[in-house]
């Protein structure tokens, strides 16, 4: 007889949300496999909870986890899934263990609790729904691009986790890529100094020295249909510099009803139609 997996939800940072079935699941298990042992640790201290096996599971050593936890559930121990905060598996480690006890047949229980992208939208002040979660997004911004244009199409709200040093150049990015829409920044949630952040893409002010770790930001979705196309971009161009709009100041307005284009190039166009 297999054991049981018991997927946790711990709390972002105030310990009142750690839920009494999440404490007494902790307690009843053998083994708790934890991304970082040492966060699980002091939580399990703070919590009162003593005398349990550790074992880290996170990005580097899942795959090769996997065995190992699959023979400790064979001799019908009960194994927890923790994560450093927050919902297990919601841009963490643990996929690729439930994936493989499924396919076991070993039972696996959601313990649920707190979870930073439901949070950030519960009070981002953004439509809560449709959203679209993307997990920490790529470090290499050609990549970030990539991402961001395959859902600039996509009438939802985009929700993702960002570190702190990078929140200002993602934000200009996603402006270029998904064009002006509302954001929220949603830092330090659940603790003493929570803060929520509204502004425009277009807008950003640059508050990057006060943001304080890991931001979960919120994108709203697509204001209205964004133009793509060159005989659109234009067409555009043409009737905003005929009701004598300065070729810059046409650019920049063309520019926040398209997506993909810069107003550099949207600037070209129209001194290209200048020379003809």
């Amino acid at each position: 007889m297999y054991g049981t997996v018991w997927i946790v939800a711990t709390p972002l940072g105030n310990l009142g949300d750690f839920s009494p079935r999440a404490r007494e699941t902790l307690e009843g298990a053998d083994v708790i496999l934890a991304e970082d042992t040492r966060r699980a640790g002091h939580l399990l201290q703070l919590a009162g909870i003593a005398g349990k096996r550790l074992l880290s599971l996170h990005e580097h050593n899942e795959i090769a986890r996997v065995g190992e936890v699959l023979e400790l559930l064979g001799q019908g121990l009960q194994v927890a899934v923790v994560s450093d905060a927050g919902t297990p598996l919601i841009a963490d480690p643990g996929y690729r263990l439930v994936a493989a006890c499924r396919r076991e047949g070993v039972r696996v229980v959601p313990v649920p609790g707190p979870c930073a992208p439901i949070t950030a939208l519960m009070a981002s002040g953004l439509p809560p729904y449709p959203f679209v979660f993307l997990g920490f997004l790529p470090r290499k911004g050609g990549d970030a691009r990539t991402l961001f244009a395959s859902y600039a199409a996509v009438p939802a709200t985009l929700v993702f986790f960002e570190r702190k040093n990078r929140v200002m150049p993602t934000l200009a990015l996603a402006h270029e890529v998904l064009g002006e829409r509302e954001f929220c920044l949603a830092r330090e949630l659940t603790k003493k100094h929570e803060q929520f952040i509204n502004g425009r893409l277009g807008q950003a002010p640059d508050f990057e020295g006060d943001l304080l770790g890991e931001v979960t930001v919120v994108i709203g979705p697509p204001e209205e249909l964004a133009i793509t196309g060159q005989a659109e971009v234009l067409k555009l161009v043409r009737d905003m510099t005929r009701e004598g709009m300065r070729p810059k100041d046409a650019a920049r307005a063309v520019r926040e009803r398209t997506r993909g284009w810069t107003a550099k190039r949207i600037y070209e166009l129209i001194v290209e139609l200048d020379a003809e």
